[in-house]
Order: structure tokens, then C-alpha cells, then sequence
């Protein structure tokens, strides 16, 4: 009977391309077209961000320009995509365009990508929306990915571990100093669940890293809470041209 279900289900709403809208063989995939044209990061990869860099592992810890010349909390960081061209479109998609089934797919890929720094306990955590945010846009796309993320890896997940005590301003357009000062002060742990990252290791989920002043913040508030340790990952990189 559930066969039939399926395959009735199947019939009415056949399996179609995230990208593009064409038909595919399952559910949540992308044609072939699409996949070629999707900016998979892979290679040698920089270490706190997992953007792409040139040359090969020569046993010292990898880093791109932008890390080398930063002071991030955090100690891993990894990324799937690289923002632009259709993995730029897949984000907004998600972000702003009510296409939560996009974080299914993206969750494996964020998976694959993080795979050298997962570890067994770790806590997945979101970056977290303004209230007022969360209520116009009725979703935060960070959430949904922490989920799908948590049922690909097994690993917990605390989708209200931080909170935006502060509404910000939008960051597009700021320079690192400009997002780093908007966002100082304006995450914090929850109060009530600051117990579940207690001498633990954390992994912050986000969409898109820019500059990295939002994971920072993040991280900073998870780490003066009592974290043991945090980790970074998003669906996409912006990365600067070569």
C-alpha cells in the first residue's frame, strides 16, 4: 500500500531540479547541468573558513589571507559552496525566497564538507534572528539547515542556544570593522540553556560567511558561556577573487 502511495505521489508531483526546475531521477537533487555548474568547494581549503586555496597540505595548518589577518574565536571552519553564480541563487532561494526544501540537499553537503572536525557530542546551534526579523521572514534558514544537519550527522541540536538580545542593521555594504562593531554585544547565550554547552564542543550553522563578524560574535558568546570549544560551518563562502 505504501508502494502505491508513493508511486501515486510520485505521478502527481515527479522529483525536480533545485536549480532549474527539471526533472531529475529523486527527490531534493539537481540535473546534471546543474551540478556542473554549482560551485562545490574542494581541494586544498583554508582551515578556519573553508574557502579555497592554492598549493597542497604540507603538514602546517591551512589558512587563506583573509584568515591569516583575522583573530577568530573560532578553531575549525568549513564551507560547501562558494557564493556565486547557482549556489548564490540556492541561498537566496532559501533565505528569501520560501524554498525551505533546499536545506535537505544542503545539509549533506555541509555534512561532507565538515566531516574532518565533527566529533562525537558536539552541539549543533544556528545562528540566530532578531525576533522582529524571524517574524517578517517567518523562518530563519540558519534553523532549518542546524536540523537537517542534525538528522544527517546524528549529532544534537539546540535551535534556541542563541538569541539577538540587539535588532542589528543589515550588514551588506559594511566593511569587517563596520559589521564587527554592529554585532558587538548583540548575541548572547540563552539563559536557560546555557547549560548544554558546558564543557562542550559547539558547531555554529549559518547560511553564508562573509566576513565572519556574525560566527565571531557567535562563538565569543558560546565561549565566555563555558563552551569547551567551537567550530564553524556554513552552506557558502564568499570568497575574493583571484
Amino acid at each position: 500500500m505504501l508502494a502505491r502511495i508513493q508511486t501515486a505521489v510520485s505521478l502527481l508531483y515527479p522529483p525536480r531540479c533545485l536549480g532549474c526546475g527539471a526533472m531529475v531521477d529523486s527527490d531534493f537533487g539537481l540535473c546534471g547541468t546543474c551540478w556542473r555548474d554549482t560551485p562545490f568547494i574542494g581541494g586544498t581549503i583554508c582551515e578556519s573558513c573553508g574557502t579555497p586555496v592554492q598549493g597542497g597540505a604540507d603538514g602546517f595548518r591551512i589558512e587563506c589571507d583573509d584568515c591569516m589577518k583575522a583573530d577568530h574565536p573560532w578553531s575549525e571552519g568549513r564551507s560547501a559552496l562558494l557564493y556565486k553564480d547557482r549556489a548564490r541563487r540556492m541561498v537566496l532561494a532559501l533565505k528569501h525566497g520560501d524554498r525551505p526544501e533546499i536545506a535537505r540537499p544542503a545539509a549533506l553537503w555541509m555534512a561532507r564538507a565538515a566531516r574532518p572536525m565533527l566529533r562525537d557530542g558536539m552541539l549543533i546551534a544556528p545562528v540566530p534572528l532578531h525576533w522582529t526579523r524571524l517574524l517578517k521572514r517567518r523562518y530563519n534558514q540558519s534553523s532549518l539547515l542546524g536540523q537537517a544537519l542534525a538528522r544527517e550527522t546524528g549529532l544534537a541540536q539546540c535551535p534556541d542556544l542563541l538569541v539577538r538580545n540587539r535588532k542589528t542593521a543589515m550588514l551588506d555594504g559594511k566593511t569587517a570593522t563596520q559589521r564587527f562593531d554592529e554585532l558587538s554585544g548583540a548575541i548572547k547565550v540563552h539563559p536557560k540553556r546555557r547549560h548544554r554547552l558546558m564543557a562542550r564542543r559547539v558547531l555554529l550553522v549559518d547560511d553564508v560567511m562573509t566576513t565572519g563578524a556574525t560566527l565571531g560574535a557567535c562563538a565569543r558568546a558560546c565561549l565566555d558561556a563555558g563552551a569547551d570549544d567551537v567550530c564553524v560551518l556554513t552552506l557558502a563562502r564568499v570568497a575574493k577573487a583571484s
